[in-house]
Parts: structure tokens; sequence; C-alpha cells
């Protein structure tokens, strides 16, 4: 029996995607959207094909919010091959230095030292950060080097795992912005050795539970499942999202009575009880607190619509 083609459908959230190898974050996304038949979806900072791990994806009007993320820290697990140098600072790259590794504890350990905290980076041009509207990867390609300003990274934590070989492992937290592949390559001119990255999975984004994230193999399953026993696939599947205002937990919470989040809705400013002084805001409305949108409080106090949900039926 052929399977019937299901039209596009409404769902909202953020689904935690374990990435796999190989694979892009734009293929990944668009099987996601598919499996799940949704008419909107977008992901949040892409992983590179050779990376593992978690992307969050946002499906309907979660991607509204998806930006929030993108601010947010990452905790990744690397492995570094020492003693190679590649042109991408990884192991999809051309090998373009070789040179013995004679490193010691104490100047691998003082080296590391060096990334931890705040510093500046200059991002690899196998990145995806633009320059006069292109991509850097696509001058790469090119052969052609532009110009690349240094951009200030945290790394809040860095921790040794293991060093067998020339094989290093490491475990790193840090702030938005901040290129492992650029940190691994860095490390490896430091000690003189080169190095590139032959492992790398993102642990964790923002504080999104790490027992929440899936495969594209389990969805398919479900969706499979559905499927053989005549049921929805938004039965199997919808339970498996995070809440589409997720990528905003961090902001605080103004909730609005119905009748003064109608003018909200409406796109007008509004007074609230126990709004802060200023910022970013979440707003809700009711007894039953439905996210509703973002706001910020103007200078009068007032909070004004950012970022509005469109009504949907759950």
């Amino acid at each position: 029996m052929s399977r019937p083609r299901r039209r596009g459908r409404d769902v909202h959230g953020v689904l935690l995607l374990d990435k796999p190898q190989g694979l892009s974050s734009n293929d990944a996304l668009q099987k996601v959207k598919r499996l799940f038949t949704a008419n909107r979806a977008g992901h949040t900072g892409a992983l590179d094909p050779l990376a593992t791990g978690m992307l969050p994806i946002c499906l309907g009007e979660a991607t509204k919010f998806s930006q929030y993320l993108l601010d947010s820290d990452k905790r990744y697990r690397v492995i570094a091959r020492l003693g190679q140098r590649t042109d991408t600072s990884d192991a999809d790259g051309a090998i373009i230095s070789e040179r013995p590794v004679n490193v010691t504890q104490q100047q691998l350990e003082s080296a590391l030292e060096r990334f931890r905290g705040e510093t500046q980076q200059v991002p690899s041009m196998y990145s995806a950060l633009k320059y006069q509207g292109r991509k850097l990867y696509e001058y790469a390609r090119e052969g052609i080097e532009v110009p690349r300003e240094a951009r200030s990274i945290t790394v809040y934590e860095l921790k040794f795992i293991r060093w067998e070989g020339d094989e290093l492992e490491l475990e790193i937290h840090c702030s938005k912005g901040t290129y492992i592949r650029t940190i691994t390559d860095d490390l490896g001119e430091m000690l003189g050795c080169g190095a590139h990255v032959i492992y790398l999975r993102r642990l964790q984004v923002a504080t999104y539970p790490i027992t929440r994230m899936v495969t594209l193999e389990q969805l398919a399953e479900l969706s499979e499942e559905a499927f053989r026993t005549e049921r929805s696939p938004a039965e199997l599947l919808d339970p498996l999202l995070m809440p589409m205002d997720s990528p905003a937990a961090d902001y605080p919470v103004v909730n609005l009575p119905v009748v003064v989040s109608a003018y909200f809705k409406q796109g007008m400013p509004v007074q609230a009880a126990n709004a802060p002084a200023s910022g970013l805001v979440r707003v809700t409305e009711g007894d039953e607190r439905k996210f509703i949108g973002m706001a910020e409080i103007a200078e009068d106090g007032r909070v004004a619509p950012r970022r509005l949900v469109v009504e949907y039926s759950n």
C-alpha cells in the first residue's frame, strides 16, 4: 500500500535533533520538516557536516524566536589530531603541513590555559560569516583570503579529557560565535606541531536537556509506526517538541490579563503589573499563561510588543 501524500500543517515548537555526521544542518532541517509535515522550519546556528549533536530545529511560530538561541552558550566535545594542519582546520580539509609532536604535558596545560576566559578569535575562512555579502567559505573555495576582524569570545570551561598518541580530547563550554575548529588550529600552532579537528560533538545548547535529543532514525520509526497503526504522525511526534518560547527561556515573564492582552496582540504597548524596569520580556496571558510573544519595556514602563505569536489552534 502506498503512503498517502500529506499536506503541510501548522506545528509549533522546538525539536532537539541529534544531528548525524556527514549531513549538513540544512539537509537535517529539511528531513525534520518533512517528517513533521511542517509548513515552516528553521535551525538555530549550523553545525559542520563533520559535527554531530544538538541542533535545535524550530517549527512554525517557534521560528520567530530562534534568534534568542543564537546568543546562547554551547558545550562541545572535540578530538584533535596533533601533528597535522589542514586548510579547513578539520578532517574534511586537505593537509597543508605535518610536523612532529614534541610537546610535554606542562606545555599542553600552559597552552590550554591561554584559551580560558575572554579572548580574541579571528574566524576561519571556512566559516559562514559574510564579507561584502558573500560567505567566507565561498571565498576560501576560490582560493581567496579576505580580511577578518578578531572577535571577543569567552571560554567558560575547558576540560582536558585525554591525550593518547596524536589524539587530544577536550570538552569546551563557550559563548556564542566561538569556532572550535579555530581554537584547535590556534592550539596546534601554539604547540608548534599543528592540529585539526577529527571529531566534534555539540553536547548542549543553552540549558536544553541532553535527554530530550532525538535522532532522525527515531523520528522515522515513529512516523512509520503512525502509518502502520493508522494514527496521526502528530500524535507520536509532537510530544517530542519543546515549547515554542523555550529559545527565550532566560528572559523574565510578564503575565497579562486577557482584557489587556487583547490590546497587546494588536501591537499596542500596555501597562503591566510587576514588569521589570527595562529589557526584553516573554509575555503570557491569562490564568493559563499562554505564550503570546516577546516585548520590550519602553521608557514609560509600558510593555511594547516586538514579536507576536499568530493565533493558532492546538
